[in-house]
């Protein structure tokens, strides 16, 4: 059996202290070490829960060179635990890294159920649950942030971002000009007293912000684009009449040919019998 130590994954409430698990708090106590993104934030935490264990940063400045100390004290035999700010460590979180080297260097990695912001959201936003694409931060340059936006557009699942305040205008001004005015779901302050979920649409919620300065981190919970949209951005652009001529020229002819272009145009295949039936001696 392996001396390594265990990496513990503790997720930390995303605002209300009350949904702290038994088991986070059981083995935050337990670990030799407890690994912090802000050390100051989590030692309130610490010290609500009256947790006395030794505490070090790891964030996204410091995680190449920290992330080598971590390992090597896994190796040497302490368990370790990693929490982010708030939430789920390793989701929009260097700690992704972490899980990536442990697995490699064959180091157990143990997840604790908890918090997650996005799935927070979700569940409460009416948006389909089913399918959908956890799409995190977008970046802070425009031409980049269009980019993504522009790889996403034709998604028919439920889309979810992570945005700032300072930055939600711009976004959602973006998304406005990618994916035109589709429904969304803002929701902020999640688990805390002012708790706040917008149902409208990208257009309304520009409008609303703009009158209202935005204040905490968003969730932003889009509905995909709609299956009968692109299929009718695919459609061809040409006549009925134009496309049995088109495709008689390629050798097609009776049911074949008019099944074919029925399906290309979605129209019903009698419609384009009958059609074909009035044109026939002409192809």
């Amino acid at each position: 059996m392996s001396e390594y130590g265990r990496l513990y994954l503790c997720p930390t409430p995303i605002g209300n202290l009350g949904d702290m698990t038994a088991r986070a708090i059981e083995t935050l106590k337990s670990v030799d070490l407890i690994a912090a993104e802000d050390t100051r934030n989590t030692m309130k935490l610490l010290n609500y829960f009256d947790i006395n264990v030794p505490l070090t940063s790891y964030y996204e400045h410091n995680k190449v060179q920290k992330g080598g100390v971590l390992i090597e004290k896994l190796k040497a035999g302490q368990n370790i635990a990693l929490v982010s700010d708030a939430g789920m460590p390793a989701i929009s979180d260097p700690g992704e890294d972490l899980v990536r080297i442990c697995i490699d260097q064959g180091i157990e990695i143990v997840p604790l159920p908890g918090a997650t912001a996005f799935a927070t959201a979700l569940v409460a936003s009416g948006m389909p649950t089913g399918r959908f694409s956890f799409e995190g931060f977008l970046t802070t340059n425009k031409r980049n942030r269009k980019i993504h936006l522009e790889e996403v557009k034709n998604d028919t699942r439920t889309l979810i971002f992570y945005e700032a305040p300072h930055k939600l205008i711009y976004t959602l001004s973006d998304m406005l000009e990618v994916f035109g005015d589709r429904e969304i779901v803002l929701a902020r302050e999640l688990t805390k007293k002012f708790e706040e979920f917008l149902r409208t649409t990208i257009s309304k919620a520009i409008e609303h912000y703009n009158d209202n300065p935005p204040k905490g981190e968003f969730v932003l919970i889009i509905k995909g684009k709609d299956r009968e949209e692109i299929e009718k951005e695919n459609r061809p652009s040409e006549t009925p009449e134009e496309l049995l001529e088109k495709y008689a020229k390629e050798g097609m002819r009776g049911k074949e040919l008019t099944n074919f272009v029925a399906e290309s145009l979605g129209m019903p295949k009698r419609e384009v019998y009958d059609i074909y039936l009035g044109i026939k001696d002409n192809l």
